[in-house]
C-alpha cells in the first residue's frame, strides 16, 4: 500500500485546495478535464445542465457559471498549474472552428493545453494533422454528445496519427450520466484492438461501466482513466464507484489522471479533491494522479 494522509485532511473549501498541494509538496496539479468554449457554446452546455433532472427530481446546478477570466483566475488560485481547455464537437463542420478557437485561448492563456477536437466527417484527419501541426497537445472527443461511431472508416486514419503522435485523446466512451449509440467498452474496445498504441484518458472512468473500462485500462499500455465527478457525493448517489475495486486503484496508481469537468459541475472544485482523498489511497498515490501521471502524458518530465 502507499504512504498515509498522515493527518493531511482534504480541502474543505476552494479556498483550501492550493494549500492542499503544498501539504503533498507538489507546486500545484495539472487537470486534464477542464472545458473553455466560445461563450455561446458554453452557455448552451450551461443551459442544458439546467434543464436536466434525475430520475429522483435532483438538478445539476452548475456552481462556477462566471465569465473566462474569472474561471481562468479561479483555477490559478486554486493552485491548478496547467489545465485542459476541452471542446467538442457534436455535428460536423464544427471541429474546425472549435479547433481555431481553442489554439486563440491556449496561445492567450499559458496555463491552458493547446485543445482539439474532431467529428467523423471526410476532413477529419486532415484537420487533425492541421491541428497536430499547430501545436495540439489534447485532443476531447465525446460519443454520447456526438452520437459517431469512433469505428468508423473515416476515423481510422484519425486514430492511426494520433496513435503515432503520442497525443493523449480524452474520450467520453462510458455511458453515464446517459448511454449512447455508441457508448460502452464494447464498442471502444473495438478502436483499441484496431490501435493498440493510442494514448487515451477515459473520461469518468468510465462510468458507469467501471470494471470493464479499467481492464481495458491495464490492458492496454497507453490507456489510462480520469477521475471527472467520481467518487463526489454527487456521483456515488447513482452510479457508485465499487469499493472493491480500490485495491486496483492502489496498485497501478499510474493508469488515473486528475480530471475534475471544471466549470460545468454541480459542487465546488474543492469536493473533487477532497472525494480523491477520502479513498484512502495515500499521498503518494495522489501525487501520481494530481501531478506526475498527467504531466508524463504530457511529455513533461515528472518531478
Amino acid at each position: 500500500m502507499t504512504e498515509p494522509l498522515a493527518g493531511v485532511a482534504g480541502p474543505a473549501d476552494d479556498t483550501d485546495v492550493a494549500g492542499f498541494w503544498r501539504s503533498l509538496g507538489l507546486p500545484g496539479a495539472v487537470d486534464l478535464h477542464v472545458h473553455f468554449m466560445p461563450d455561446r457554446v458554453l452557455r448552451k452546455v450551461w443551459g442544458y445542465f439546467g434543464s436536466v433532472r434525475f430520475p429522483d427530481g435532483t438538478p445539476w446546478p452548475v456552481v462556477y457559471q462566471l465569465d473566462q477570466d474569472a474561471r481562468v483566475a479561479r483555477l490559478q488560485a486554486m493552485g491548478v498549474t496547467r489545465f485542459g481547455a476541452l471542446a467538442y464537437a457534436h455535428r460536423p463542420g464544427m471541429a474546425t472552428w472549435l479547433n481555431a478557437w481553442s489554439a486563440e485561448f491556449a496561445a492567450a492563456v499559458p496555463d491552458a493545453l493547446h485543445c482539439a477536437t474532431f467529428y467523423d466527417e471526410p476532413d477529419a484527419d486532415a484537420y487533425v494533422a492541421m491541428a497536430l501541426e499547430a501545436g495540439a497537445e489534447l485532443f476531447k472527443v465525446h460519443l454520447q454528445v456526438g452520437a459517431f461511431d469512433p469505428r468508423s472508416p473515416r476515423l481510422r486514419p484519425v486514430w492511426t496519427r494520433l496513435a503515432a503522435a503520442r497525443v493523449p485523446v480524452v474520450v467520453h466512451a462510458g455511458s453515464g450520466p446517459l448511454p449512447g449509440a455508441y457508448t460502452g467498452p464494447e464498442v471502444f474496445g473495438e478502436v483499441l484492438a484496431a490501435h493498440p498504441q493510442l494514448t487515451v484518458v477515459i473520461a469518468h472512468m468510465g462510468m458507469p461501466e467501471y470494471q470493464a473500462f479499467w481492464e481495458l485500462a491495464v490492458g492496454h499500455a497507453n490507456v489510462h482513466l480520469d477521475t471527472t465527478m467520481v467518487f463526489t457525493d454527487f456521483v456515488e448517489r447513482f452510479a457508485p464507484y465499487p469499493r472493491a475495486m480500490l485495491p486496483r486503484l492502489a496498485e497501478h496508481p499510474d493508469r488515473v489522471v486528475l480530471g475534475s469537468d471544471f466549470p460545468n459541475i454541480p459542487y465546488r472544485y474543492a469536493h473533487q479533491i477532497d472525494a480523491l482523498t477520502r479513498l484512502g489511497l495515500g499521498a503518494d498515490w495522489l501525487r501520481a494522479v494530481c501531478w506526475r501521471n498527467p504531466r508524463r502524458l504530457l511529455g513533461v518530465e515528472a518531478t
